[in-house]
């Protein structure tokens, strides 16, 4: 047999010791460290012994009478595990029940939960950066094929053929894009797969095919949504243009494929986010952002007009290209803004959950449960914890009572034929408690908490009030040793289940429970060098029952931080494409810095002039995507934060620094993505423009 190292302290045994399990004697030959099921259940009262499935029923142990749990774990590629799991939800018996990554313990399910909802961000983040990548690599094949198309009118092309010659270059462009995207996909894929195969000592099941399918799909899906309504707009270039190259694209045309092709985006963001709320936030936060981009930038084209611009320096003939590009300057400012707010949003919600992470499991979060503390004993087991050198505890009081009536109404599990875990719920005993003031981990989310001589009340979390039909205002039933008492509810709570705190669904106002029976219960951090004062405490207090959650914080640490490492892998990948999309903006104005550089060269410029005036265009319209994606960044995490995420929200003071980050930025990026507009010899230049 296998025991876990506590019961082997307890019993006083080795590795090679004999020990009788019922009616039959084993070897011990090893510890038993970990479990793969062992953050399944938090209250794990005794330490366990595994031994081999043939030698139990020489053991005596299965006889009439005896009290046995079966667990069968299942794991596989997807279809097969969800299609067991449709089967065997029509075949349950009582007492039967299933349960999945979903149903896990609240500390896993949280970190899981907020962990697929990041991820989600992520995705929505990546389809954002590359609809403005294309949007801008879109506009610059627009500019630059104008004359072309001119041409290609006068010669007789139809808008048909010049539409399906650019729609099919767009296509074999895009198809090449996606086998690209898949192969690099799959690497990453294999990459962490095997990460997280080495911490996890198991197997991942092998890459499927339907993801790389969704990825492409959605990446056409971006690329026909977000080039076509400029492809539309540039078969109907008039021939005119031959002869008068001021006439441009007409604005008139395509509009019912460019609200369709936003319709489609829109659609497909929603679907990526994977949460209809997520993704409603987000777009709402990046039109707002897009918005206030379009207005600051034409508000400082405006005010730079109306500046006496005189003088010779850089600084000059920066801002005399920003006032020159006014539609350029603010396409790219929405554009630098639109991908540092996502960027900047990815990184604070990132920082918010590995903060909420370590804040939940600080290393000296409670470890142990002591429970059967009778009231006498309290003074006793401080004294206990004092002489040896432990923290003082708090103690809280314990009543076990049955709920019997809502409203007046009895209660039975018939009531909610249609919900297991509320039938669970009505069929056991409550451990009630009663306090003056609210836990430290408890919020009040509706009502309020009761005053110094009120009446009796009742405060219920927030999740079984919402399971069982309870409502503030009703009254509650609930029996205790033979007797009853009602109180009602006055408050709902938010219990932080992942604190590995003491926490109660139900808590009464002071003078509710007083008159019943009680026991206390407490928690404390054990440190693992100092295991051996368990078996001083229970043969001090033998009526003590000590849990042990030391095994269940390690594997929710562990999944917190294999959390973690996937996160900051997709949290970089994602950044990578932040510096894709930053360098196309540059480039969207690239043809025009080359004839503007060889103008200034012609006219005697210096290089370090030139590089100048471009860093200070540049560093301005950073500026301005800097301003719009720290206030864009900050509205959209206090709202995903309180209504997606359920993190508390704090201003994040890095923010106020992002306008004069993104300026740096951008200027410097700038700078060193249109130095190509310096080697261009001016003549061929110019005899080209």
């Amino acid at each position: 047999v296998w025991l876990a190292p506590r019961l082997m302290s307890q019993l006083g045994l080795k590795s090679g010791a004999a020990v009788t399990v019922g009616e039959k004697t084993l070897k011990v030959v090893a510890a038993l460290t970990r479990e793969p099921d062992q953050a399944g259940s938090l209250f794990n009262i005794a330490p366990r012994l595994l031994m081999n499935l043939a030698d139990l029923p020489a053991t005596g142990l299965l006889r009439e009478g005896s009290r046995v749990h079966y667990r069968l774990s299942l794991a596989g590629e997807e279809g097969a595990v969800a299609a067991y799991r449709d089967w065997a939800s029509q075949r349950l018996g009582r007492g039967e029940r299933l349960e999945s990554v979903a149903d896990a313990r609240p500390e896993i399910r949280t970190a899981l939960s907020r962990a697929e909802r990041f991820l989600g961000l992520a995705a929505l983040t990546g389809m954002v950066l590359a609809a403005v990548a294309i949007a801008l690599a879109v506009r610059r094949f627009v500019r630059r094929h104008l004359d072309n198309c001119a041409v290609m009118r006068c010669l007789g092309a139809s808008q048909g053929q010049m539409l399906w010659l650019f729609v099919w270059q767009f296509a074999v462009l895009g198809l090449a894009a996606v086998v690209a995207g898949c192969g690099l996909g799959y690497a990453a894929q294999q990459v962490l797969a095997v990460r997280l195969g080495e911490v996890l000592a198991l197997e991942l099941p092998a890459v499927a095919l339907l993801p790389a399918v969704l990825g492409a799909a959605a990446g056409m899906t971006v690329l026909i949504g977000v080039a076509l309504p400029p492809l539309m707009q540039l078969k109907r270039v008039p021939a005119l243009r031959v002869l008068r190259r001021e006439i441009g694209l007409p604005r008139d045309s395509g509009l019912l494929v460019l609200v369709g092709g936003v319709g489609a985006i829109t659609a497909l963001v929603l679907w990526q986010a994977g949460d209809a709320k997520l993704g409603g936030y987000v777009l709402a936060g990046l039109g707002g952002a897009v918005a206030l981009s379009w207005l600051l930038a034409f508000g400082l084209v405006r005010l730079i007009a109306r500046l006496p611009l005189e003088g010779r320096g850089a600084w000059r003939l920066g801002l005399a290209n920003l006032l020159r590009r006014g539609q350029g300057s603010a396409v790219q400012a929405a554009a630098f803004g639109v991908g540092l707010t996502v960027l900047l949003l990815l990184s604070v919600v990132r920082g918010d959950l590995l903060e909420s992470w370590q804040s939940a499991l600080p290393l000296d979060a409670p470890n142990r449960f002591v429970i059967n503390i009778q009231p006498d004993q309290r003074a006793a087991l401080r004294d206990f914890f004092s002489r040896n050198g432990l923290a003082d505890v708090a103690l809280y009081p314990m009543v076990r009572g049955r709920l019997t009536a809502i409203g007046g109404k009895p209660v039975s599990a018939a009531d909610y034929a249609a919900d297991e875990r509320a039938q669970r719920l009505v069929e056991r005993e409550f451990n009630l408690s009663w306090a003056m003031q609210p836990p430290v981990d408890n919020r009040i989310v509706a009502g309020q908490w009761w005053q110094a001589g009120a009446p009796p009340q009742l405060s219920v979390e927030e999740g079984i009030a919402k399971t069982l039909g309870i409502a503030i205002g009703d009254k509650l039933t609930y029996e205790v040793a033979g007797s009853r008492f009602e109180a009602t509810v006055t408050s709902l709570r938010k219990v932080a289940w992942d604190s590995f705190q003491v926490n109660f669904f139900v808590m009464a106002s002071p003078g509710v429970l007083e008159k019943f029976p009680a026991s206390y219960i407490t928690s404390f951090y054990l440190p693992p060098a100092r295991e051996a004062l368990l078996d001083g405490m229970v043969r001090e207090f033998p009526n003590f029952t000590v849990i042990d959650v030391a095994a269940v914080m390690n594997e929710v640490r562990r999944i917190m931080a294999q959390l973690a490492a996937t996160l900051g892998f997709v949290f970089l990948f994602t950044w990578a494409m932040g510096f894709v999309v930053l360098f196309a903006a540059i480039a969207s104005t690239n043809d025009e810095r080359i004839v503007e550089a060889a103008v200034m060269r012609t006219l005697g410029a210096p290089r370090r002039v030139i590089l100048a005036s471009q860093f200070a265009e540049f560093a301005g319209i950073g500026l301005l995507a800097g301003l719009v994606a720290a206030l864009g960044a900050s509205g959209l995490e206090w709202v995903l934060s309180v209504k997606v995420f359920q993190l508390p929200y704090a201003f994040n003071p890095w923010l106020l620094a992002v306008p004069l980050g993104g300026s740096l930025l951008v200027g410097l990026v700038g700078v060193l993505g249109s130095r190509g507009a310096l080697t261009h010899p001016p003549l061929e230049v110019l005899r080209d423009a």
